[in-house]
């Protein structure tokens, strides 16, 4: 009873008295001896969390007991190895270490994998683990008599690297990296193929020229080969290829700031284009990372194989003005067809593209799925040039106006439907924007024949048509889908600046938020710069969210068709800010009044046909002691003689098991 009395001793007050509870200051021995019984801990060893340290058996150098049991786990940073060397062996040698022996596993516990097992007088070779844990275990059964052991472990990260395909990250990815960490991976693959290198996450400490902290690769398996790029900031690096089966990486991170790094895939990488068979592509053979895909030069295209070529229409337009239309105009296009013109104007011109008629097989163009029959438009001449929009259906495009002075309109059919298909227009007009901005002070929008300047967020435009002053920071949206961003975006916001975005959707649709870039000054709380998010109209209404620092946030979605935004920043540090996108979710729950309340189909009522491919619910609850009465002003859904397609599904309840009033299409 004795060797208890001290399990649970309050700290006294200040007259020197305990209280009748309180704190424990110290664990008794009965409650050391109860843990150790409970856990079945071994007599000695440690759990060692350094980045070096050192470790011995029980007595080293005078002599181990027998019948000793000692546990010692390392564990370290994750992303960094440990290197075990002993630096004195001296234990009884029998046959498979049966008696006394040291064992030492890949890993945290007993059963991982084991990297040796020692015994006698002979040093080890040094240990590396393949993961940030090492377990190592002792034990004596015998009565001899030897020094035991002594050894020495450090933490490393980077490493030579041999084998085809794995993941390299930065160390304690994905938390913060550590600073002063120097970190090299030396990765090689097999003969005759090359590294292929894929980012999945990349956030280091941003700098103009990547002076603090970095990642370097080299073209090679040294530091003196050629220097493929020093990436920092927040943009994952594009794939990376190198020009031999070597790649050499360095991390590095000063004493100061600290991000959550990288992780990245690399894997052995063959150029198939390099074959003599060219891929088995007749023309042209563009390799790709981890792939490889045929092309055909200018005026053919790809046939169904895939690799062969054949006459195509299309072509390369130089003059200001022309015309094209589908194949086979005014008849119906043939099937199978992949048509590419490339409309080339003078330095400073802009082209645009207006259709006068158009009638492909597909949805409408508000909702352009286009998986069969389509018209895509480019500024450029490359087929991953910026994409102004993908066409099908049968609603004539909007006039479209190329960034640069060429352009590139591609046509596709496949083996299916066939329709009239399109006839347009295209003219060349000078670009006023493209010298000296137009002379306008934020953005100058080129028009036919003229421009004009517009200012960017948070400003408007000055009686002289040129300038931009600074105005009233409210936003009222009633769209169903824009953009919204910080004032001054993209460049830094001002301080001491208040901004609200009230943003309605139609009834029946909830507002989403989806945030593309965002860049606030860091705060645990947000408690300087931020951006708050409310489930209703006003700051008064229920809160989603107080937003800051340099972590994209998840889309927010409000449970109405109503959300309140506001952004604050202080006197001190300005950021870029964020962009975000605003649309709309079909569903929800929606509260029945004794006045008429409207419910839509599709946030596009009225203007567009809903898009295909669509899922929503409807909650519509009434007070106590009322029922529900729904009553069709407009409808038109698809018509299927048992409702199999489109259809709309009433339920007298709270989900679909309840008793089912009807589903209903048509018109």
């Amino acid at each position: 009873r004795g060797m208890f009395l001290d399990t649970i001793l309050p700290s006294r007050d200040e007259n020197g008295i305990r209280p009748a509870i309180g704190q424990r200051t110290r664990l008794s021995k009965g409650d050391i001896a109860q843990a150790r019984k409970l856990y079945r801990c071994p007599a000695c060893g440690e759990t060692l969390q350094d980045s070096t340290g050192n470790f011995s058996s029980p007595g080293f150098p005078n002599g181990y007991p027998s019948y000793t049991h000692c546990i010692w786990r390392i564990s370290v940073t994750p992303g960094e190895k440990i290197v075990l060397n002993f630096t004195t062996m001296d234990l009884y040698k029998s046959d498979n270490c049966w008696y006394d022996y040291i064992d030492v596993r890949d890993g945290y516990w007993r059963k991982a994998h084991s990297l040796g097992k020692f015994c006698g007088d002979k040093l080890p070779e040094a240990l590396i683990s393949t993961d940030s844990r090492l377990w190592i275990e002792f034990r004596s059964s015998s009565n001899w008599v030897g020094k035991g052991f002594a050894a020495v472990y450090e933490a490393i990260c980077g490493g030579e690297i041999i084998k085809d395909a794995g993941q390299i990250q930065s160390p304690n990815y994905p938390d913060d990296y550590r600073p002063m960490k120097e970190c090299i991976w030396k990765i090689t693959v097999s003969d005759s193929y090359n590294v292929g290198l894929t980012f999945q996450a990349f956030e280091v400490e941003r700098h103009d020229s990547c002076a603090y902290d970095y990642l370097e690769l080299r073209d090679g398996n040294s530091e003196n080969s050629p220097l493929i790029g020093r990436f920092c900031g927040y943009d994952r690096p594009e794939d990376i290829k190198s020009t031999s089966n070597a790649l050499w990486m360095k991390f590095v991170s000063d004493g100061t700031v600290n991000k959550a790094g990288f992780a990245a895939n690399f894997f052995k990488e063959e150029d198939e284009c390099a074959k003599p068979d060219n891929g088995g592509c007749e023309q042209r053979c563009v390799n790709t990372l981890g792939s490889y895909r045929c092309a055909c030069d200018p005026g053919y295209e790809l046939a169904p194989d895939k690799k062969s070529c054949e006459a195509a229409c299309g072509g390369l337009l130089t003059k200001l003005n022309g015309t094209i239309t589908s194949p086979g105009w005014p008849k119906e296009y043939p099937p199978n067809k992949n048509c590419v013109w490339q409309v080339v104007a003078p330095t400073q011109y802009r082209i645009s593209m207006q259709f006068e008629f158009f009638e492909l097989e597909g949805n409408e163009i508000f909702f352009p799925v286009c998986k069969y029959d389509y018209v895509e438009i480019r500024s450029g001449l490359s087929s991953d040039s910026k994409l102004h929009d993908k066409f099908c259906g049968a609603e004539v495009p909007e006039v479209i106006t190329s960034q640069y002075n060429n352009m590139r309109i591609e046509f596709k059919s496949d083996n299916t439907v066939s329709k009239k298909g399109f006839k347009a227009h295209f003219f060349s007009d000078k670009d006023e924007c493209s010298k000296e901005n137009g002379g306008c002070q934020h953005e100058c929008i080129n028009t036919v024949g003229s421009y004009v300047c517009q200012c960017r967020n948070g400003f408007v435009l000055h009686e002289n048509k040129h300038d931009c002053k600074e105005a009233k920071c409210e936003h009222r949206i009633h769209s169903s889908s824009g953009i919204i961003t910080s004032p001054n975006w993209p460049d830094k916001y001002p301080s001491r600046k208040e901004c609200t975005w009230e943003i309605t959707a139609p009834p029946g649709h909830r507002v989403k938020v989806s945030f593309n870039e965002f860049e606030i000054e860091q705060h645990q709380e947000c408690a300087y710069d931020h951006l708050e998010v409310f489930d209703g109209e006003t700051d008064k209404s229920p809160i989603l969210g107080r937003l800051c620092g340099s972590k994209t946030p998840d889309a927010v979605i409000a449970t109405g068709n109503k959300m309140f935004l506001r952004f604050i920043s202080d006197a001190s540090v300005q950021r870029k800010g964020f962009q975000a996108t605003h649309s709309t979710e079909c569903g929800g729950r929606l509260k029945a009044e004794t006045r008429l309340k409207d419910l839509y189909s599709h946030a596009q009522f009225g203007d567009n046909n809903y898009p295909g491919l669509l899922d929503c619910e409807w909650l519509i609850v009434a007070e106590k002691n009322y029922g529900v009465e729904l009553i069709f002003q407009t409808f038109e859904v698809e018509e299927e003689v048992d409702c199999g397609y489109d259809f709309i599904e009433l339920f007298d309840g709270y989900a679909k098991s309840a008793p089912r009033l009807g589903r209903y299409c048509g018109s």
